[in-house]
C-alpha cells in the first residue's frame, strides 16, 4: 500500500515518513503493477522513467521516454517512442534468478523521495533454494547533469554462503504499446563499458548510451563482457558470507542527435569522465535542493495534502524540459504512452501558471515552443480556409495538426474524432499563457521577440473564423468544441466566444504597447503579418459584439446555443458506477443531455475572473454570477469520471464562494488522482494538467491570491484542518513569501530579500 490512504490513521501516522517527503509502499500487489510503475516515475527534463524494476517483472511496462523523440506511426501520425530501457540488473544467487515473482518476499519497502528525487527498494527475499538476502536497491535521473542515470543495487547476505553474479545489459528494441520504432546501429562492450547505438525507424533520431559496473565491497571482482544471445552485457560475480554486504554500482550516460551530432560518441566521452555514484548523487540532491527552494509548499495540518501536493509538483518539476525550447509537457508527462505524448492545450493552461510563478525561466521554454511550431499552425489555418495562425489541438515536432481524424472502436467501428479540426479554443489558451507570463515577469525582450507575432497572428486568425450573423447583428463562431468534449459540434460555445473577445481586446493592447516600445518590431510585423488599420479596427468591432447568451438578471451564461434545450438529467439516478457517463450512455447519448464532462462556463469565470474585475462594461464576474453559474452546472458535471481537468478548477471556485469543505472534496479528487488511482487510470500515466491545477488550487483557492498592480496579495480561505499554508511567488523579478495561518483574513507578502537567491 502506498502511505496515502486516509481510512486508517494510525496506520498512515506510521507509513508517512516524518518530513513528508517521502511516498512509500510497504506491500507489493502484482494487480497494481502498472499503477505503481506510473507512481514511481522519475524524471529529469530530458527524459522520464517509469518505475518499473531493475530485474523486470512478467507482463511490465517499462517505459523511458525522452522529450521530442516521436516517430511515424499509423492513425496518430507521430508518437512519442519508447525508448531502449537502461534499467535492467539482474542478480543470480546460487542459481537462482532474484526477482519479485520468485521466492519468498519476507520484508518489502519501496520509496520515492520526493525532495532527494530518488527512487529505493528494500527487499528480503528467500530464494527457490533457501538462501535468504536482503537486496537495496537506489536510482536516480540526474538533475544535475540530464545525460548522466545511475543504479545502486547493494547486496547483503542473511545466511547464504557462495557466488553471486550481477549482470547489467540494455533492453536495446523495446516496443511502443506493440510498435516497434528502432534499429539498432551499433552495441558492443569493452573492459568494463558498455554501449548501444540506436536509430528510429521513420525520423532516424539516433541514440547512444553508454554503461560501466562499479563494484564495491570486493574489490578482487571483475567486471567483464559477455555477449548474450540478443545483446551484450556486463557480469561480475562475488563472494558473499552472512552479514557481508556488497555494492554495485551502474552509470549511465545517453545522449539523442537532437542534443549531438554523434550521441554515442558523447555519451562514451561523458561515461569516461563519470565520477562514483556517491558524487554524482550528491550533485543531483543539490540541484533539487535548488528547485524545491522556490517552488515548495509548506501545509501544516494536514499530512495526506502535504505529502499529495508535494508529489504533484515533483512530478511537473521533473518533466519540465530545462534546456530545450523546441518540446513541452505531455498530458502524461513522460511517465505513460497514452496520448501519444502530444502536446494539447494542458500546459499552457494548467502548468504554466506554477512555471511562470516559481521558475519563470523554465516556462519561457515552454512557451518558446509554441513559437517554433507557428509555421505549423499557420499551415493549418491555411488548409482549413482560414488566415493567421490556427494551433494545432495535438501538436508534437513541427506543430502540425496530428490528431487522429478516426479511430477504431473495440468492436472494430470507426469513430469520428473532430477536436483537431473544430476544437479552437487552444489557440486562445496559448495567447492567454503568453499574456500571463507577460505580465508576471515583465519580460519584454521575449514578448518583442516571440511572443507578440504569437499573439498578434493568432488574432488574424479569429478575424477570419468569425462570422456575421446578420439577424442578431452579431458574430458567431460556429461549428466548435469547447472543453467539454461531451458535447461536439456546437455554436458559439461560451468558453471559446468570451476568451476570443478577450485575445482580441488584449492583442490590441498588446499592439499599442509595441508601437510605442518597439516601433521597428512593430513595423515588421505589419508587412509580415499584413496588420492594417481597417483589420485592427475589425478586431475592435468583433470583440464588441461576439455572441454569448447571458441571462442579464440572473447571470446565467448558456455553455452554447441551444444547451438549455437538451435534456436534463439527474446524475445520482447513474450511481454507482466505475466509468464515465460517457462510457456508460455511449457518445451519442451523451451528446444528447446536460452532462458535462467538465464544465467550461465555471472554467471561463476562473480564468477571466482578474479581468472581469477590472473591466466593468463587460461581463461581470461578481459573486452572483458565479453563484448562479455554478449552482447550474455544477450539478450537472461528471466530476468522478468526466475529466481530470475539473476538480482543482472546481476547488478554486468554490474557495470563491466560501464552500471550503466543498473545495477540499474536488482539490482531493486532484491531489490524489495518480497516487491512490481514483480514476482507476493512472497506470496510463501521470495527469499531468490535475498536477498543476493542484498547484492553482492551493495558491489561487485556498491561499486566495489575487494579482494587483502592486503585486500578489494572499485573501486565504484553509481548509479547517489546515493550520499553515507557505509558499514562495515571484512576481516582476521580485520574490513574495507568504506564511498565511488560519487567522490570517488578508496578507500582504514579505518581499523576499532576492539577493539570497
Amino acid at each position: 500500500m502506498l502511505n496515502v490512504s486516509t481510512h486508517n490513521s494510525q496506520q498512515n501516522q506510521q507509513l508517512i515518513d516524518n518530513t513528508d517527503w517521502n511516498v512509500i509502499e510497504t506491500e507489493f500487489n502484482p494487480t497494481q503493477l502498472h499503477h505503481k510503475e506510473t507512481v514511481f516515475t522519475l524524471g529529469n527534463g530530458l527524459l522520464g522513467v517509469r518505475g518499473t524494476f531493475e530485474e523486470g517483472y512478467p507482463q511490465d511496462f517499462p517505459g523511458v521516454l525522452i522529450h521530442g523523440v516521436y516517430d511515424d506511426v499509423t492513425i496518430t501520425h507521430t508518437e512519442l517512442v519508447n525508448c531502449p530501457n537502461w534499467l535492467p540488473l539482474v542478480v543470480k544467487v546460487g542459481g537462482d534468478r532474484f526477482s519479485m515473482d520468485s521466492g519468498e518476499i519476507l520484508n518489502y519497502e519501496r520509496r520515492l523521495d520526493l525532495r532527494l528525487g530518488l527512487v529505493s527498494r528494500d527487499v528480503r527475499w528467500r530464494s527457490p533454494n533457501g538462501h535468504t538476502l536482503d537486496f537495496h536497491f537506489e536510482r536516480f535521473t540526474s538533475l544535475a547533469d540530464q545525460h548522466v542515470l545511475a543504479i545502486r543495487a547493494q547486496i547483503t547476505s542473511v545466511d547464504f554462503e557462495g557466488e553471486i553474479t550481477v549482470e547489467a545489459g540494455f533492453d536495446s528494441e523495446p516496443h511502443t504499446q506493440g510498435v516497434k520504432h528502432w534499429r539498432t546501429l551499433n552495441q558492443g562492450g569493452i573492459n568494463q563499458i558498455l554501449w548501444l547505438n540506436s536509430t528510429t525507424l521513420h525520423s532516424n533520431i539516433q541514440l547512444g548510451m553508454a554503461a560501466k559496473l562499479v563494484v564495491d565491497g570486493d574489490e578482487t571482482a571483475p567486471v567483464s563482457v559477455e555477449k548474450a544471445s540478443s545483446s551484450p552485457i556486463l557480469t561480475t560475480t562475488l563472494e558473499l558470507y552472512p552479514g557481508k554486504t556488497v555494492t554495485v554500482e551502474k552509470i549511465v550516460t545517453l545522449f539523442t542527435s537532437r542534443e549531438t551530432e554523434i550521441p554515442i560518441a558523447a555519451a562514451l566521452q561523458r561515461l569516461a569522465d563519470e565520477p562514483r555514484y556517491t558524487t554524482l548523487l550528491a550533485a543531483h540532491i543539490a540541484a533539487w535542493e535548488q528547485v524545491w527552494q522556490d517552488s515548495d509548499i509548506i501545509i501544516e495540518g494536514d499530512r495526506l495534502a502535504q505529502l499529495s501536493v508535494r508529489y504533484n509538483l515533483f512530478q511537473l518539476l521533473a518533466v519540465t524540459p530545462r534546456h530545450d525550447s523546441r518540446v513541452s509537457i505531455p498530458p502524461k508527462t513522460l511517465s505513460g504512452f497514452a496520448y501519444s505524448g502530444h502536446i494539447f492545450w494542458d500546459t499552457e493552461i494548467f502548468i504554466l501558471p506554477f512555471l511562470t510563478l516559481t521558475q519563470p525561466a523554465l516556462a519561457r521554454n515552454l512557451l518558446t515552443y509554441r513559437y517554433h511550431t507557428l509555421p505549423g499552425a499557420r499551415r493549418k489555418a491555411q488548409e482549413a480556409g482560414y488566415q493567421g495562425a490556427m494551433f494545432a489541438w495535438e501538436s508534437a515536432t513541427t506543430g502540425d495538426e496530428v490528431t487522429p481524424r478516426w479511430v477504431p472502436a473495440p468492436n472494430g467501428e470507426l469513430i469520428r474524432i473532430w477536436c483537431g479540426d473544430i476544437e479552437v479554443h487552444i489557440t486562445a489558451d496559448i495567447a492567454y499563457a503568453i499574456l500571463h507570463y507577460w505580465q508576471t515577469t515583465n519580460d519584454d525582450d521575449w514578448m518583442r521577440d516571440y511572443g507578440a507575432e504569437i499573439v498578434l497572428d493568432t488574432a488574424v486568425f479569429w478575424e477570419s473564423r468569425v462570422q456575421w450573423n446578420q439577424e442578431r447583428h452579431s458574430y458567431d463562431i460556429l461549428d466548435v468544441i469547447g472543453p467539454d468534449e461531451n458535447h461536439d459540434r456546437v455554436d458559439n460555445n461560451a468558453f471559446t466566444n468570451l476568451m476570443v473577445q478577450w485575445h482580441l481586446q488584449s492583442a490590441l493592447g498588446l499592439w499599442d504597447w509595441l508601437k510605442q516600445a518597439y516601433p521597428e518590431t512593430s513595423a515588421e510585423l505589419v508587412q509580415k503579418l499584413n496588420l492594417t488599420t481597417e483589420r485592427l479596427h475589425h478586431w475592435a468591432e468583433i470583440q464588441e459584439r461576439l455572441f454569448v447568451n447571458e441571462d442579464a438578471q440572473t447571470g446565467l451564461i448558456e455553455q452554447f446555443e441551444g444547451f438549455f434545450q437538451l435534456e436534463d438529467v439527474n446524475l445520482a439516478d447513474y450511481e454507482p458506477r466505475s466509468k464515465s457517463l460517457q462510457g456508460l450512455l455511449g457518445i451519442e447519448a451523451t451528446n444528447q443531455k446536460q452532462i458535462l464532462k467538465q464544465p467550461d462556463v465555471l472554467m471561463l469565470l476562473y480564468l477571466l475572473r482578474d479581468v472581469w474585475r477590472q473591466d466593468a462594461k463587460r461581463l461581470r464576474y461578481d459573486h452572483n454570477t458565479l453563484a448562479t453559474n455554478w449552482d447550474y452546472y455544477t450539478q450537472r458535471t461528471d466530476h468522478s469520471y468526466g475529466s481530470s481537468l475539473g476538480p482543482a478548477i472546481n476547488a478554486i471556485l468554490a474557495c470563491d464562494l466560501n464552500q471550503p469543505a466543498e473545495a477540499y472534496t474536488h482539490f482531493l479528487r486532484s491531489a490524489l488522482v495518480d497516487l491512490e488511482d481514483v480514476r482507476l487510470n493512472a497506470a496510463e500515466g501521470i495527469h499531468a494538467a490535475s498536477a498543476g491545477g493542484v498547484w492553482q488550487a492551493v495558491v489561487f483557492g485556498f491561499g486566495g491570491i489575487r494579482m494587483t498592480q502592486f503585486g500578489p496579495i494572499a485573501c486565504p480561505n484553509l481548509p479547517p484542518n489546515w493550520t499553515r499554508l507557505k509558499f514562495r511567488l515571484q512576481w516582476r523579478n521580485e520574490w513574495y513569501d507568504f506564511d498565511l495561518r488560519t487567522e490570517t483574513a488578508v496578507k500582504v507578502p514579505t518581499l523576499a530579500d532576492t539577493r539570497l537567491h
